[in-house]
C-alpha cells in the first residue's frame, strides 16, 4: 500500500485535473452514503466531531472498481492550540478485492477537493470576468479556496477577512509570497466582490443578502452542522441555490436548514445540485445580474474521485 503525504498530493491534484475528475465523479455517479457523524465532547470548548465518509464506484467492464473511505476529526478548540480545526486521513482500495492501494493525507485531499467543487460549481455560476474575490476564513481551505479562484478565474484581487486580523494578514502575508494578488480585508463587508468564498466555523451569519451586489456569486463552504450557518436567510432566498448534494445540503446545512425553519425558502427553492449542472440538466448563472449561491457541506464521491487522481489512476 502507497502512502501519499500532502506536498505529494498537492502536487498530483493541480486545480484545472482535479476540477475535471470532480465534474466527471459528479456527471457518472457513484455510491456516496450520507456521511456518519458522532460528536467527542471535549473537557472545555465545543465538541469535536468525527466524521466517516464512504464511496464506491459501480462495476465497469474493463476497468479497476475503486472504493474509499475518509476519516475526518473537526476539532473548533485547535485554533486555541495553532493547529487545524481538521485532521483526516483516506484509505483508497480495491472495490472488488478489498486491497488496500494508498493511505493519504486526508487534510490536503479535502482542502483541494473542497476548493475545486466550488471552482467547478463557479464555472456555471459565477461571471467568467469575476475579477475581486473576498474570502472569509484564514485556515487551511481558505487558502485552498483563495489559490484555486485565482487559478482558475482571472482575479485580480484577493480580500482575505477573519475575526482575528493576525491571522487574516499572515494568510495574505504568505498567499503574497506566492504570487497572488492578496491582502487583509477590514471586515466582512462583501460589497465590491465579484466572488465571495466563506470557509468559517460560525454559528451566526457573516454575509446578509442586502449587502450582496447584484451578480455576485456567493461560495459558502464552512457551515457543515445544522447549528452553523454563514449566511442569512435574506441572501438564501434571494440567490439562485445550488448545492452539492440536496440529500446532503438539506440534512446538513445550517445556512439552508435555518432559512427552511424561518419560513424564508422552501426546500424546492434548490434550484439544482452540482451533478445536474455537470450533467447540462440545469443552465446555472442566466444573466449578469443574477445572484448565485454554492452551499457546499462535502460529498464523499469528490473525495474518491481526488484520490483516484492522486494515485493516478484517473
Amino acid at each position: 500500500m502507497r502512502n501519499l503525504d500532502a506536498e505529494q498530493i498537492r502536487a498530483r491534484l493541480p486545480w484545472d485535473r482535479l476540477e475535471a475528475a470532480l465534474a466527471a465523479m459528479f456527471r457518472d455517479g457513484c455510491e456516496a452514503p450520507l456521511r456518519h457523524r458522532h460528536a467527542i465532547a471535549q473537557s472545555e470548548g465545543p465538541d469535536a466531531m468525527l466524521l466517516l465518509m464512504p464511496a464506491w464506484q459501480p462495476p465497469r467492464p474493463g476497468q479497476r472498481q475503486h472504493a474509499g473511505v475518509k476519516l475526518v476529526q473537526v476539532a473548533p478548540g485547535n485554533a486555541a492550540r495553532g493547529l487545524p480545526a481538521v485532521q483526516a486521513s483516506y484509505i483508497l482500495s480495491d472495490a472488488a478485492t478489498g486491497l488496500p492501494l494508498a493511505m493519504l493525507d486526508g487534510g490536503e485531499l479535502t482542502d483541494r477537493r473542497t476548493a475545486a467543487a466550488s471552482t467547478l460549481a463557479g464555472r456555471f455560476l459565477a461571471r467568467p470576468d469575476s475579477r475581486r474575490h473576498l474570502v472569509l476564513g484564514a485556515g487551511r481551505v481558505a487558502a485552498a479556496l483563495a489559490e484555486a479562484w485565482a487559478a482558475r478565474f482571472p482575479i485580480e484581487d484577493v480580500a482575505i477577512w477573519a475575526r482575528r486580523p493576525d491571522q487574516a494578514a499572515a494568510l495574505a502575508a504568505r498567499l503574497a509570497a506566492h504570487g497572488l494578488p492578496a491582502r487583509a480585508a477590514a471586515s466582512p463587508d462583501p460589497r465590491g466582490f465579484d466572488v465571495v468564498s466563506a470557509a468559517t466555523l460560525s454559528a451566526a451569519p457573516l454575509l446578509r443578502g442586502a449587502d450582496i451586489d447584484l451578480g455576485t456569486h456567493v461560495d459558502l463552504v464552512g457551515a457543515y452542522r445544522p447549528d452553523m450557518r454563514e449566511a442569512d436567510a435574506a441572501l438564501v432566498a434571494r440567490a439562485t441555490l445550488v448545492v452539492d448534494t440536496r440529500a446532503g445540503a438539506l440534512a446538513e446545512a445550517g445556512d439552508i436548514a435555518q432559512a427552511v425553519a424561518e419560513g424564508a425558502i422552501m426546500p424546492a427553492h434548490v434550484a439544482a445540485e452540482l451533478a445536474e449542472l455537470c450533467r447540462g440538466q440545469h443552465p446555472g448563472r442566466r444573466d449578469a445580474a443574477e445572484v448565485t449561491l454554492f452551499k457546499s457541506v462535502g460529498w464523499a464521491g469528490e473525495d474518491l474521485a481526488a484520490a483516484i487522481l492522486a494515485l493516478g489512476e484517473g
